[in-house]
């Protein structure tokens, strides 16, 4: 167990069993970033305020969604004059993670800056490459997890794809309100045909331009030529696409939830 910052410790799941070090640290608060529950190492009446991010060391597993959460809850062991140990099974890669996104948040660092602030007091630490990218997806929000952000939702999509490729139901909580139900300022997209409004402009997703039109150029009489430009819209899921996304299929549900093309749209 190691002093990181004023009342933020790194540690392994072993220091919970070691109590006259936990008392000397003055420890309040543990913060369990793990997929085996800690309950067992902390007896009831242990008297600990205790947080458990169960989740595995893997590229494809989500600790941006907890990163502001972990904050908050380091933070009121340093506000109320304790401190926080913050743990995983070996002390390198995911609490590492949230350790150094508490030191992005708090100093307003880089997560280049803020990792190596770490790596100087503990030498061993070791991000997965899927926790590093976010990080620095958390640098590029400016260390706040804002979840109506398009960078945060295409982050969700990409990471549940990745997770659950076979995934059976998409989560409710992925898809955006249907604009043609609810009121906004926002530019709107409707169909050209029937006008019926499709997606606001915060659904919008940003995506690598392709090749274009010119991709198809062997179909045509004459190859196309000239600059690329995009015909196509990229949005999350929406809430009028659900039914579309879960469509029942011999019994069995079949699910894309990739982001969506919409070639239709129009701006109102």
């Amino acid at each position: 167990m190691l002093l990181v910052d004023p009342g933020l410790f790194i540690g392994t799941a072993s220091d919970l069993n070691d109590k006259p070090s936990l008392a000397d640290a003055a420890i309040t608060h543990i913060l369990s970033v793990d997929s085996v529950d800690p309950g067992a190492l902390l007896p009831e009446d242990s008297g600990y305020c205790s947080k458990w991010i169960n989740v595995l060391d893997e590229a494809a597993s989500d600790l941006l969604s907890h990163m502001d959460s972990c904050f908050l809850f380091i933070q009121e062991a340093v506000d109320g004059g304790g401190a926080a140990l913050v743990h995983c099974q070996a002390g390198r890669s995911r609490s590492a993670t949230i350790v150094t996104a508490y030191l992005m948040k708090r100093y307003q660092l880089g997560f280049a800056e803020a990792y190596q602030r770490l790596k100087s007091i503990k030498r061993d630490v070791q991000v997965n490459s899927g926790f590093e990218e976010q990080l620095c997806l958390y640098e590029a929000m400016h260390c706040e997890v804002d979840t109506s952000s398009p960078l945060y939702k295409q982050y969700r999509l990409t990471k549940i794809t990745e997770k659950y490729p076979e995934l059976q139901q998409v989560p409710r909580e992925m898809f955006a309100a249907d604009p043609a139900h609810s009121s906004s300022s926002e530019a709107s997209y409707r169909c050209r045909k029937c006008r019926r409004t499709l997606f606001r402009s915060s659904s919008l997703l940003s995506h690598q331009v392709g090749e274009g039109p010119s991709a198809f150029g062997h179909k045509k009489s004459s190859n196309l030529t000239g600059g690329v430009q995009c015909t196509s819209y990229f949005i999350e899921p929406v809430q009028w696409m659900e039914q579309a996304l879960l469509g029942v299929m011999d019994g069995q549900t079949s699910v894309n939830i990739f982001p969506l093309c919409s070639r239709s749209g129009a701006p109102r």
